[in-house]
């Protein structure tokens, strides 16, 4: 085997390297999850009291609906909490370095094994359900509301569309995903 110019393998080490130049994204993702946590308690310090809360009329302020509502802003930032967490650890072990963690029994089973066609499958999922859910929030907010504006019809519409983009666009990831993995099999 013929030996590498001195050029190429500095070349090569400092590529390599480089790659812990990804490792602050990951501590800002901390900072980032350390933030949703903070939002997740806001939202629930400021909904939860309007459980025991009397309006005006004698009757509890917050009606089935609120409750659902907050039921999915927690579930909401919940989710984007887990595709912090999921792009967190993936993309270390993946683009820096592998973490080592032992035999630890709280390791999650699939730490190690989530390739980068991976990560972008469990990406799109968590954004259509993250979507999905401020969908669904968007409806239960009209409320019984038979008329409602012009505004808030565009408003409803982009989400929609904005919705249906991303369920088209994970339909299109898994379908490329899995050509490819047909092609590698032939």
């Amino acid at each position: 085997m013929a030996k590498k110019p001195f050029l190429e393998n500095v070349l090569e080490g400092g590529l390599f390297a480089s790659r812990w130049l990804m490792a602050p994204f990951y501590v800002g993702l901390i900072a980032a999850l350390g933030a949703l946590m903070v939002v997740f308690f806001q939202e629930l310090i400021t909904e939860l009291p309007m459980l025991w809360t009397l309006d005006a009329e004698g009757r509890f302020s917050m009606h089935a609906e609120d409750a659902i509502l907050l039921a999915l802003s927690l579930i909401d930032l919940s989710l984007a909490g887990n595709l912090v967490v999921i792009v967190m650890f993936a993309g270390y072990e993946n683009f820096v370095s592998k973490i080592d963690t032992g035999d630890h029994e709280d390791r999650p089973s699939w730490m190690g094994t989530v390739d980068f066609s991976d990560l972008k499958l469990k990406l799109i999922a968590s954004i259509v359900a993250i979507s999905g859910i401020a969908l669904l929030k968007a409806f239960l907010e009209l409320g019984d509301d038979a008329e409602f504006g012009v505004v808030a019809q565009q408003k409803l519409m982009w989400q929609v569309l904005v919705h249906l983009t991303f369920v088209v666009s994970g339909v299109l990831l898994a379908l490329m995903d899995w050509l490819t993995g047909h092609q590698k099999g032939h």
